[in-house]
């Protein structure tokens, strides 16, 4: 490859946002792990800087913050390097204590990330773990980042957690399973169906997807005998989508989708709510399965875990799942500038 000159120059990295999340957990740690990563990215955290070499100081890493300048674009990140959006910490953080204090922080983190995104001064946001219950109880409503990002946007939103080898999207998300049944309805799985239909072409590149769609019920309701969710959601609203085109296999029964045989007929599987899918792909792949939120107008992933308060600023956390999330976000948003190119 010739070596760059002035006629020829290295093309720009492109942005990433991270936010760390929960302070008091293991996410501060992760990015300055990333930040040794060979990752051909420009890293821009959005945190507390002080945080940020604090942790790295925990887990033996150096960590070289540079401020983050929006019209400065990078050719080349040195490791263990990453530049950096100040956003104060609201109350002194200790590792492995929640302090509701800081529970505005995090919003505020999220809030920049999202605002860059929506203008595009990004080209993707990684988000590290919050701890949901220390947000409430600072009087701020969050129920997740999926939610929060698709309110901020003003769009309907699929989450899909994806490994090397399997792709689950869910119909509901962080929802007691008392409320399941209700939640799902005709309209809702039109909806869901079209934007992972859409989002599996525009953004993984798959011309024809094959979605696999799981039934509610044990057997997928066997014929009503367990349950009519089947029969009188489910199904129309899947023959509602077949007639519009798109290849839809089921609903199948929970316990026998995820066979590889049944898997290898398929691009993605919807499944009905969180812990019917998710367990099945955590244990096949926990720590490279990545949260990736489509239907927004921007490219987010995310780490498949929480924030492990029990052993944050130890030293112990693995980077994996936000490695991981990043090298999805970069793998999107190339698949989009080629797509633009061509």
């Amino acid at each position: 490859m010739p070596a760059p000159t002035s006629l020829n120059p290295l093309p720009r990295l492109p942005r990433l946002a991270i936010t760390p999340g929960e302070p008091a957990g293991v996410g501060p740690e992760l990015l300055a792990a990333l930040a040794h990563s060979n990752l051909r990215a420009d890293l821009i955290a959005i945190a507390d800087p002080q945080l940020l070499r604090a942790a790295a100081r925990s887990a033996g890493l150096a960590l070289n913050i540079a401020p983050y300048v929006a019209t400065e674009y990078m050719q080349q990140r040195a490791p263990g390097s990453l530049r950096c959006i100040d956003i104060p910490l609201r109350s002194a953080s200790h590792a492995g204590q929640l302090d509701a204090a800081n529970a505005a922080y995090v919003i505020d983190t999220l809030t920049r990330a999202a605002e860059g995104c929506r203008n595009a001064e990004f080209d993707a946001l990684i988000t590290g773990p919050v701890h949901k219950s220390v947000i409430n109880e600072a009087g701020i409503p969050f129920t997740g980042h999926t939610e929060f990002l698709a309110a901020r946007a003003n769009v309907d939103v699929v989450m899909l957690l994806a490994t090397p080898n399997l792709r689950v999207a869910l119909a509901t998300t962080h929802l007691s399973v008392r409320n399941v049944p209700d939640a799902i309805t005709r309209e809702g799985l039109i909806t869901t169906l079209r934007i992972l239909d859409r989002d599996l072409r525009e953004k993984f590149a798959i011309a024809a997807p094959r979605i696999a769609v799981l039934g509610l019920n044990p057997h997928a309701g066997e014929g009503g005998y367990l349950g009519r969710e089947e029969i009188d959601t489910i199904i129309p609203a899947m023959e509602i989508l077949r007639a519009q085109g798109l290849q839809l296999i089921g609903p199948l029964p929970a316990d026998t989708a995820f066979v590889p045989e049944q898997l290898a007929l398929c691009d993605a599987v919807l499944a009905m709510y969180h812990d019917q899918g998710l367990p099945v792909l955590k244990a096949q792949g926990f720590g490279e399965a990545v949260n990736i939120t489509l239907g927004l107008p921007f490219i987010r992933t995310s780490v498949d875990h929480g924030t492990a308060l029990d052993i944050a600023g130890q030293g112990k956390a693995d980077p994996s799942s936000l490695i991981a999330a990043a090298r999805m976000a970069l793998q999107l948003v190339n698949t989009r500038r080629n797509k633009a190119a061509s």
